[in-house]
């Protein structure tokens, strides 16, 4: 069984070709960024760039011959941007190669999607996989969820194939671009300086990456699951930010200062440098979303992923953290450190 991975040049996809290569399962992966493409042809893996966003049909025809299971990791992923490039992104590409590997005989496509869709300024615990806001938040989260409901139209018209959602919430370990990099380059910006609402005490998920890829291998592998459904991947154990910056900084030496400062505040702060991108096309070091995220808890409910994939993380969240810690002394240089 050959296994397709996209979005592998950054963040989980990189972490799941390489644990499929490790495992000697066949694996093609594919991406935008060349020079990460070239690191994994360096080290045997069968690579293939390509932006799916903008990708011809015999393109995403040559991708899928040869394979029998997608692991789609790739989008993008941002709390600011154009609609149409998240919609090009995220929604169409992604029913663009669903659809085409469900009618090339794919046996299982497992998507990976993002909580971010039930996140409306509202403290919420347990959050069930059913639950879903008044209005998305921002365009990331409202095209993730037009991709789920392109997805679950597929699964009804190509039974023949088994697709599944995983919406993994805050995914942090090695090669990841996403959440240690906007925080350093916050430091960065105001001087070691971290502002945050509450003063970092909001309590959230958590997910370290190798249990999400532990939980796309019981989606790939699952007997007689059904097709279309969605499911919430964490560690299980909600954390502080204060807390995991604590234990990801102190042991590096780098140097930070938590500042409190009011939600409104930062909100407002956040609205008007909003404004100003706009205006510039340049990404805000705050949006109202980044902040509101990071002032309201918010946790998931895992229980359906319990019963239906049989999933329990297998890193818990401090191994996790130190594995991280110990990748970072060896990568630094990726985020400047």
């Amino acid at each position: 069984m050959k296994t397709l991975v996209t979005g592998s040049t950054s963040g989980l996809g990189a972490n799941a070709v390489r644990s499929l290569a490790a495992s000697e399962q066949a694996v093609r992966a594919t991406g935008r960024d060349r020079r990460a493409g070239e690191a994994l042809r360096e080290e045997g893996i069968e690579f293939v760039p390509l932006d799916l966003a903008s990708a011809a049909t015999d393109d995403i025809d040559r991708l899928l011959d040869g394979i029998d299971i997608v692991w789609h990791c790739a989008a993008l992923s941002s709390p600011w941007g154009r609609y149409d490039d998240f919609h090009r992104a995220n929604v169409t590409a992604t029913a663009r190669l669903a659809e085409r590997a469900a009618q090339r005989g794919v046996k299982r496509f497992v998507h990976i999607s993002t909580p971010s869709l039930y996140f409306d300024y509202r403290h919420r615990t347990a959050i069930p996989e059913t639950f879903r806001p008044a209005r998305y938040v921002n365009h990331y989260a409202n095209t993730k969820a037009q991709a789920e409901a392109s997805i679950r139209t597929i699964a009804q018209c190509y039974p023949g194939t088994t697709f599944a959602m995983l919406r993994p919430r805050g995914i942090f370990g090695p090669h990841d671009r996403v959440l240690l990099p906007r925080i350093l380059r916050v430091l960065r910006e105001r001087a070691g300086r971290l502002p945050l609402p509450r003063g970092g005490v909001a309590r959230f998920d958590l997910t370290y990456v190798e249990n999400v890829v532990h939980a796309m291998q019981l989606a790939t592998s699952r007997d007689d699951l059904p097709s279309g459904e969605a499911f919430n991947i964490t560690n299980g154990e909600p954390a502080t930010l204060r807390d995991i910056l604590a234990k990801l900084f102190e042991p590096l030496g780098i140097a930070y200062r938590i500042v409190g400062l009011p939600y409104r505040v930062l909100d407002t702060v956040a609205a008007a440098m909003q404004a100003y991108a706009e205006v510039s096309g340049v990404e805000p070091t705050l949006t109202r979303y980044s902040v509101g995220a990071l002032n309201y808890d918010m946790t998931l409910d895992i229980d359906k992923a319990r019963r239906m994939l049989g999933y329990r993380p297998i890193v818990p969240l401090s191994e996790g953290v130190d594995t991280t810690v110990r990748w970072i002394r060896s990568h630094g240089h990726h985020y400047g450190i």
